[in-house]
């Protein structure tokens, strides 16, 4: 990396943009107030807003009421926000002390760099302040590709950071393709899978499950994929999903354009391979050519849709893909969009078809009906081994000797796509501030070891001040997205005790409280039962039902509910508990008593209909015991099995 002498600006020759405090960056170095008006809601505030002369950036900054204001900014970042904070944001940065800063910066971290510096400037005239101020940048899921990238690469723009969800150069799209692999394979099988690893199940999710089923939910549990995610195994598989969760695929598709052809005919990929598993990727492949035998078309004389001569015998997957043949054979275009009906025998061409396609459809072409593709996406990962040192839970797929199983792809699109998001951020773990990382136990779009590698990394970069600068939080009971079943929690609460903490930490010193106590077997993050051993601030929930798990009782009878609340100590106290007695996520509140850390809570509840039901206590602590607060309210729960008879 270079300084430019005539700019004053720190450039990289190769790999990441380093940037300083009064630095100044040659694209972002002309920013633009536009307006400037006074608000009431969601709280008071003076809003800022401008953008960066000669770029489509803009920015927003949040500013509450002086006597508010702390002395600091928070800052949330993510690829596809743009500069509107919402009132939830704007909302937790004045109950902090801090402005808010957003921008529509995209990838990287070059714009909300320059941003964030400017908007000191613009602070400290509205405050009429000299003192320093301090900054905090946070973001999930690809916003933690962008809050690392800022981090590790800057200096005195932040002073600590909040990465939660977060992703690693492995992450796409071999997360997603995974889970598509598990699709194929386990569909039919889910429901049982689900039933045995949630509250009161077998437990072994493997039993009645086939050879190449059992070999496809060991590769990508080991992967990390979450066993305790199947119980939610329509988002876990993607069964709304339109794309199948193989969005990335046109990413692998022009990046790696030989592989498809090398999945069915080289030896070491699963097109070819003699096995269960091989054998069941055979069966299900199409690849069948149809004549088009007449050619309907609108008033404008346009192709609309086509009748075939044949189609498939067994459309049974998904992914088909469509392209038109000349009469002689020669492909006319790469893909034709559009829906197979197969009685009819009937394709209905797919409106964004180009002028270009349209005008080469007549009888007598041939369409191509195939899954070539779809298929060979699926297990992709095992030809995307990290060759990069620390990916333990890639391991299964190496040999004794550390090589893998598998032939591997000239690229790994992994860190190609990483690097994009990052800003050129190659996750060296050489933060610049203070950290707290967020990880969820049962995401299964952000695998929760993500957390356990970063760590790592930062470990080996740091060394002797890894403990001054860096803290990792687990977070049962939660995913990537947020509470949309009954059986997880709101993660929002512990994201900002990490921020406050984060910023507690870099102005005065306060030590937050300890990483979580965890370790990961098979790709499996594993923490304990107890608060005290567990660390972190996450309250430990143990619900029972007439002191079990699984209870079975016929209708009308009263159940005893008995429910041990731990919170770690110095992390936060109690202030609610809820109970939801059917598992339909209807939490009604009951009174505590005196704030503790360490409470018992009994109730009682009668079954009145037959059914299996998921009873649950969510508990909620706060670090000042503030019942009211609506903002750092940590959750967790547990759940039980009832079966009323």
């Amino acid at each position: 990396m270079t300084a430019s002498k005539k700019s004053n600006s720190l450039t990289a020759e190769e790999g990441p943009m380093w940037i300083t405090a009064d630095c100044e960056d040659p694209l972002y170095n002309r920013p633009v107030i536009d307006s400037e008006s006074d608000h009431t809601t969601p709280v008071p505030h003076h809003k800022v807003s401008g953008h960066f002369e000669g770029t489509d950036k803009r920015f927003n900054f949040y500013f509450p009421l002086k006597s508010q204001w702390k002395g600091r900014f928070f800052h949330l970042v993510y690829p596809l926000i743009d500069e509107n904070a919402t009132d939830e944001t704007l909302s937790f940065g004045a109950d902090s002390g801090a402005y808010t800063v957003q921008t529509n910066g995209g990838s990287g971290y070059r714009v909300d760099a320059a941003a964030a510096k400017f908007s000191r400037t613009v602070a400290a005239s509205y405050y009429g302040s000299s003192e320093r101020i301090y900054g905090y940048i946070y973001g999930g899921s690809g916003g933690s590709f962008q809050t690392i990238g800022a981090i590790e690469n800057t200096t005195g723009v932040w002073d600590g950071a909040v990465p939660f969800i977060p992703g690693v150069p492995t992450s796409i799209p071999n997360n997603f393709f995974a889970r598509a692999f598990a699709r194929f394979v386990l569909e039919e099988k889910a429901q049982q899978i689900a039933n045995a690893v949630s509250p009161g199940g077998r437990g072994d999710p493997y039993i009645g499950l086939n050879e190449a089923e059992r070999a496809v939910l060991d590769e990508v549990t080991k992967l990390g994929v979450p066993l305790q995610a199947w119980e939610d195994y329509t988002y876990l598989l993607g069964l709304n999903d339109p794309q199948g969760l193989l969005g990335f695929g046109g990413v692998v598709r022009s990046t790696d354009p030989n592989y498809v052809n090398d999945f069915w005919s080289k030896s070491g990929y699963l097109g070819t391979e003699q096995s269960a598993l091989g054998e069941l990727f055979r069966k299900a492949k199409i690849d069948h050519y149809a004549t088009i035998i007449k050619v309907n078309r609108n008033e404008q004389n346009e192709p609309i849709s086509l009748v075939l001569n044949s189609v498939p015998a067994d459309l049974t997957t998904t992914g088909l893909e469509y392209t038109l043949y000349a009469a002689e054979g020669t492909p006319m275009v790469e893909t034709l969009a559009g829906s197979l009906d197969l009685v009819t025998k009937v394709f209905t061409i797919g409106s964004e078809a180009p002028e270009s396609v349209l005008n080469v459809i007549d009888e007598g072409t041939k369409l191509k009906i195939d899954n070539r593709w779809f298929l060979a996406l699926l297990p992709y990962h095992r030809h995307q081994v990290p060759q990069r040192q620390g990916y333990d839970a890639w391991n299964h797929l190496r040999g004794f000797d550390g090589t893998p199983l598998y032939p591997q792809r000239p690229i790994e699109i992994g860190p190609m796509i990483s690097l994009g998001v990052t800003g050129s951020g190659t996750h060296t773990g050489m933060i610049q501030g203070k950290v707290i990382m967020v990880t969820n136990l049962i995401d299964n779009d952000a695998y929760p070891w993500h957390g356990d590698w970063y760590r790592a990394r930062v470990k080996e970069s740091l060394g002797e001040c890894y403990y001054d600068n860096f803290r990792l939080w687990y977070n049962d009971n939660a995913d990537h997205i947020g509470p949309r079943t009954p059986r997880l929690v709101q993660y929002d609460g512990i994201l900002q005790q990490a921020l406050r903490d984060v910023s507690a930490w870099a102005e005065r010193g306060v030590e937050p409280p300890k990483s979580t106590i965890y370790e990961m077997v098979d790709g499996q993050i594993k923490v304990p039962k107890n608060a005290e051993e567990r660390q972190g601030i996450q309250p430990v929930v143990d619900l029972k039902a007439k002191g079990l798990t699984r209870i079975d009782i016929p209708c009308g009878q009263t159940v005893n509910f008995e429910a041990e609340i731990q919170v770690p100590s110095m992390a936060c106290k109690i202030v609610c508990t809820e109970w939801d007695f059917l598992g339909t996520g209807d939490f009604t509140a009951t009174p505590i008593g005196n704030l503790e850390s360490v409470a018992e809570v009994k109730t009682t509840f009668t079954y009145i209909s037959p059914g299996t039901y998921f009873p649950s206590i969510r508990v909620t602590s706060h670090r000042e015991g503030d019942p009211n607060t609506p903002f750092a309210r940590v959750q967790n729960l547990d759940r039980v099995r009832v079966e009323v008879h």
